[in-house]
C-alpha cells in the first residue's frame, strides 16, 4: 500500500459520520441537546405556521400591519403568560385570571367615572392603575393563601375565584359595561401611543417579560418557584416556607392580572364583562406550548414568550385565510390538547432515561 493510498484511507475514516452501538449513523451530541430544548421545537412549530400562512395568503399575512397586529394582540397575553409560568412551575393552575382582570377592570373603571369618566386627569389615571394593581394582587394573595394554607388544590380554588370574581364585577355593574371607564389620557398614551414606531402596549409587554424573566433564572425567588414544583418536601426540610412562597407567586399572578387589567382598559376603553372567559384558556395553551411542565419544576419565560405568538399567529392567519371564528377556538383548544400529550410524553422519555 503506498502513502498515497494511505493518506485517501485516513481522509475517508475522518470524513465517515461516527456510528451508534447498533450500527447506524450516530446522532451527534449537540445535535441531541437541540432537540432536548423544548423552546426550540416550539420556535420550529411557529415558523412552520409563519410560512404556512404566507404561502397560503401570499401578500396578505406577514405584513407589517399583521405584525404590529400580532404583537399588540399577544401583549395582554404575554404579561398574563408570565404569571402564570410561575404558577404553573410550582405545579400549580389559575383558571380565575380573566374573571380577575375583568374585576380589577371593574374597580378601576368605576373610580375612573365617579371622577371624571373620559375627560378625567392624570392624577385619576394614577389612581385606577394603583386600584386595578392592588384588587389584583390581592384577589391573587387570598387564592394563594387559600391553597398553601387550606391545603385545596389550585383548580378547586381559581375555579372557585373564576366565579366569584366576575360575579362581583357584575354585581358592581349591572352585568353592563360601563361608559366612561378609561380616560382619554390612558387611551391615547399607552393604548394608542408609540415611541419608535412600537406600541406603547408591546414595550410595555416587553419590559415586564424581561424583567420577570431574569427574576425566574437568575435570583433566589426564581430559584425557590423552581424547586417547590420539583420537590417540595426537600424544599421544607431546607427551611423554606413553601406556603409563603406560593401566596407571593399567586399574588404576582394577580398583580399582573391587574396589569393586563389596565392595558385592555387603554386599549378598547372598556371593562369587556364578557370578553375574557377563554383567556384562561389561551394563556394556559401559550405556557405549555413553551414547554412549562403542568407537573411542575420546569419552564422558561422565554418558551412562554413563543408559546403566546402560536395562537396569536394561528388565530391572525385563520383570520387571513377567512376561517370563521367558531373553528379558530376549536384549533386552539385542539393546540392545547396536543401541547398536553407531547408534555406527558417527554415527561416518561425523562422518567425512562
Amino acid at each position: 500500500m503506498t502513502a498515497d493510498s494511505k493518506e485517501v484511507q485516513q481522509t475517508a475514516r475522518v470524513a465517515d459520520p461516527p456510528r451508534s452501538a447498533g450500527g447506524g449513523i450516530a446522532v451527534p451530541a449537540w445535535l441531541r441537546r437541540a432537540a432536548g430544548v423544548s423552546e426550540l421545537w416550539t420556535f420550529v412549530i411557529l415558523v412552520a405556521l409563519v410560512a404556512f400562512f404566507t404561502v397560503a395568503a401570499p401578500g396578505k399575512f406577514f405584513t407589517t400591519y399583521d405584525l404590529t397586529q400580532i404583537a399588540v394582540n399577544a401583549a395582554i397575553y404575554l404579561v398574563l403568560g408570565v404569571g402564570m409560568t410561575y404558577v404553573i412551575i410550582t405545579a400549580g393552575i389559575d383558571l380565575s385570571i380573566g374573571s380577575v382582570l375583568v374585576l380589577a377592570a371593574v374597580a378601576a373603571g368605576k373610580y375612573n367615572i365617579s371622577h371624571g369618566g373620559a375627560t378625567s386627569g392624570w392624577g385619576t389615571v394614577a389612581v385606577c392603575v394603583v386600584i386595578a394593581l392592588a384588587v389584583g394582587t390581592a384577589w391573587g394573595a387570598l387564592q394563594g393563601a387559600v391553597v398553601a394554607t387550606g391545603k385545596v388544590p389550585p383548580l378547586i380554588v381559581t375555579l372557585g375565584g373564576l366565579g366569584a370574581a366576575l360575579g362581583l364585577a357584575e354585581l358592581a355593574t349591572g352585568g353592563q359595561d360601563p361608559a366612561g371607564a378609561a380616560s382619554n389620557h390612558l387611551q391615547n398614551s399607552l393604548g394608542f401611543g408609540k415611541v419608535l414606531g412600537i406600541p406603547w402596549l408591546v414595550v410595555l409587554a416587553a419590559v415586564v417579560t424581561a424583567v420577570f424573566g431574569a427574576v425566574l433564572g437568575g435570583t433566589r425567588f426564581g430559584g425557590h418557584t423552581l424547586a417547590i414544583g420539583s420537590n417540595p418536601t426537600a424544599v421544607r426540610r431546607a427551611g423554606i416556607s413553601v406556603g409563603r412562597h406560593l401566596i407571593k407567586v399567586y399574588g404576582l399572578m394577580g398583580l399582573l392580572a391587574g396589569l393586563g387589567a389596565v392595558m385592555w382598559l387603554a386599549s378598547y376603553g372598556t371593562t369587556s364583562i364578557a370578553g375574557h372567559s377563554t383567556d384562561n384558556l389561551k394563556v394556559i395553551t401559550a405556557v405549555v406550548l413553551g414547554g412549562t411542565s403542568l407537573f411542575g419544576g420546569r419552564g422558561s419565560v422565554l418558551g412562554t414568550v413563543i408559546g403566546v405568538f402560536i395562537p396569536a399567529v394561528l388565530t391572525t392567519g385563520l383570520i387571513v385565510i377567512g376561517v370563521q371564528q367558531y373553528w379558530q377556538d376549536v384549533a386552539v383548544g385542539v393546540v392545547l390538547v396536543a401541547a398536553v400529550y407531547i408534555d406527558q410524553m417527554r415527561r416518561k422519555s425523562r422518567e425512562r432515561s
